[in-house]
């Protein structure tokens, strides 16, 4: 389903395959996008053309890798500021769970892990500018 989007007076073409998917891959303008949405609800959204209750967390590589890899490495999505780390070293995380937020052109987005796992240790520190592909944080297995 392709959608118009306006932010701040620029308008995009977005093309969802499926909205109930978690998480939902969007292409904007041409950039495939991985998209949690953010409306405090497990069960499907109400989205209708036009509008789009959504959170962009992570621009994915043309060649549709992960922003989040599913291995042990936790890896940069986008480049940013990282203005909040949600989980510690040692802590258990499932699938989707907010690891880390990356600020980037004025917009959160939130890195969740694309598996479940211990947190072995955390690179990354609330302030540092990250480029995209810096390593953010390692799974003990």
């Amino acid at each position: 389903m392709k959608y118009k989007v306006a932010i701040e007076g620029q308008t995009f073409e977005v093309e969802i395959e499926d909205v109930y998917a978690r998480p939902v891959v969007a292409v904007v303008d041409g950039e495939r996008v991985e998209v949690w949405p953010d409306n405090g609800q497990s069960s499907r959204p109400a989205i209708s053309p036009g509008t789009a209750p959504v959170r962009a967390a992570a621009p994915l590589p043309r060649h549709a890798e992960p922003a989040v890899s599913s291995g042990a490495a936790v890896r940069a999505p986008i480049p940013g500021v990282v203005v909040g780390i949600s989980v510690e070293a040692g802590a258990r995380v499932e699938r989707g769970q907010e690891l880390l937020v990356i600020e980037a052109m004025k917009m959160k987005n939130a890195v969740r892990a694309t598996r479940a796992g211990t947190v072995k240790v955390i690179h990354a520190t609330v302030g540092q500018q990250v480029k995209q592909r810096d390593l953010l944080l390692e799974f003990e297995d």
